[in-house]
């Protein structure tokens, strides 16, 4: 009698959320957090390896700090916020404001065993959405890292966080409408299969702003009377940085499917027809067609630059669709991107503008992207929701097209370019933005956190004298040298 009170007490109330079938979607959806981290160590790497030794640390220490403070943001309320396109999309009454109930950090389903929602609800596969919180939350930090990207050396670290809790908020709106299958561009017809608009446009709007009030770098364009010339820290480890990045997408690429009976069929997170493999694939080809025209215009150029942004540009520019791309298709597009990269590049480096990374990546290789699919799939049916036959938000209702495209291209960088504006202007008339001259040029690691580099600055680090060298920087220089050729990225 007592063994079988046992048993009943541990059966669980809704067995069909706990099934070994549900459990393999739960490890699916975990791998694409473990990827979501692997690239914050790449991102970390890519630009710690860029910056001037007397900036290592506080470049990293910013960046994995405006993480969690994205991350812990996505917890609170943006996981709540990109659900309001299913509330809307299952008519559940009031919505939005059930969708915040239901998941915000407190809500009732963000904190409720899976056994014991009914499945029926809006807590079906109650696991699975509570991992893809994680998930998500993963990318709204890596939102702030991209930020701090752009903008590295030369901002308050104050005026940093601050920052980072407003784009987590505005990069989880940005999310409702274009990423998944039924907010209001994506149900319309915008396609963005990875989600770069929300991820990637919308803090390259935000560096549009943010770059332009921080300036150039001392020493990176023109002479500095303590910083000759400006010297990355290790480029050999940004270039780690790059491949560990693309150790980690195709985790993330798995994670941006979702599965239906029967036999786990696997649809876009768009609701466009894909499959597993072909998803694995292009992502594959887009990196390897990057990386091939990237070589071709660096050693054209002479420019290593080019070595580093072209696999990453290839990803980028393919990532939209790696869903609906045959192979062949993906690695065409991805051919091209490095070539949108390079005319971005060059036209901004000519007038001076200290960003490397998130410009002819985001700006070039996104824009290409995103107009791309709208050309070359055009008419593909996608949007709704898997189930629902008719009805504004039936299955595959919409059609892929570029007018659309070219809606939520203006969309994610526009909202990017005027929450940047808002809240620099805020913060220049409180806590200011910028570093001053004299900290850019000392270094926080020292002005601020009192950790010397790892040489001596006044010898190179050999113990011989070396009267060019900067007392601040360590490098040997009396020739300025520009960002293309041995500079920081």
């Amino acid at each position: 009698m007592q063994l079988a009170t046992w048993v009943s007490q541990a059966a669980p109330q809704f067995p069909d959320q706990v099934t070994t079938s549900t459990l393999l979607q739960n490890l699916v959806y975990a791998s694409g957090t473990v990827g979501a981290i692997i690239i914050l160590a790449g991102l970390m790497l890519v630009d710690v390896g860029g910056v001037r030794r007397v900036n290592v640390f506080a470049a990293a220490a910013e960046k994995l700090t405006g993480f969690f403070i994205g991350f812990a943001v996505y917890f609170l309320i943006g996981f709540a916020i990109w659900n309001w396109q299913y509330y809307v999309a299952f008519e559940v009454d009031s919505p939005y404001w059930q969708a915040i109930k239901d998941w915000w950090l407190g809500g009732t389903f963000a904190n409720d065993l899976a056994q014991n929602v009914d499945p029926n609800s809006m807590g079906a596969n109650l696991n699975n959405q509570q991992i893809f919180i994680f998930f998500l939350a993963a990318f709204a930090g890596i939102v702030n890292v991209l930020i701090h990207l752009s903008v590295t050396e030369r901002m308050k670290p104050a005026a940093y966080y601050v920052i980072c809790v407003v784009a987590a908020v505005m990069s989880s709106v940005l999310s409702w409408l274009t990423w998944g299958s039924t907010g209001p561009l994506t149900n319309a017809g915008f396609h963005d299969f990875f989600g770069i608009g929300f991820v990637y446009l919308f803090p390259a709007g935000m560096a549009l702003v943010l770059v332009r009030k921080v300036g150039a770098r001392p020493g990176m364009y023109e002479p500095h009377p303590k910083v000759p010339t400006y010297r990355s820290y290790n480029l050999g480890q940004t270039t780690v940085g790059v491949a560990l990045i693309f150790s980690g997408l195709p985790m993330v690429i798995l994670s941006c499917l979702f599965f239906f009976a029967p036999e786990q069929y696997a649809v876009s997170v768009t609701m466009a027809d894909t499959s597993v493999g072909v998803a694995f694939n292009n992502l594959g080809l887009a990196w390897a067609g990057g990386a091939l025209m990237g070589a071709a215009l660096a050693y054209w150029k002479k420019s290593y630059i080019y070595l580093l942004l072209g696999p990453l540009g290839g990803y980028v520019a393919g990532a939209p669709a790696f869903d609906v791309y045959e192979p062949w298709q993906m690695f065409l597009v991805a051919l091209g991107a490095p070539l949108a990269c390079y005319v971005v590049y060059e036209f901004s480096q000519r007038r001076g503008w200290d960003e490397h990374k998130l410009t002819p990546l985001f700006i070039g290789a996104g824009t290409y992207g995103l107009l791309m699919v709208g050309l070359v799939k055009w008419g593909e049916a996608k949007g709704g929701y898997f189930g629902i036959e008719e009805g504004t938000y039936a299955f595959q209702n919409a059609e892929i097209n570029v007018l659309w495209q070219a809606i939520g291209l203006v969309v994610t960088i526009g909202l990017g370019v005027v929450t940047a504006a808002v809240v620099a202007f805020v913060l220049e008339r409180t806590i200011g933005l910028r570093l001053s001259e004299d900290e850019q040029v000392a270094g926080v690691d020292g002005g601020y956190w009192d950790i010397p580099p790892d040489l001596d600055l006044y010898t190179g680090g050999n113990g011989a004298v070396t009267p060019a060298a900067s007392p601040t920087d360590g490098a040997p220089s009396t020739t300025p040298v520009g960002p293309s050729s041995t500079s920081g990225p």
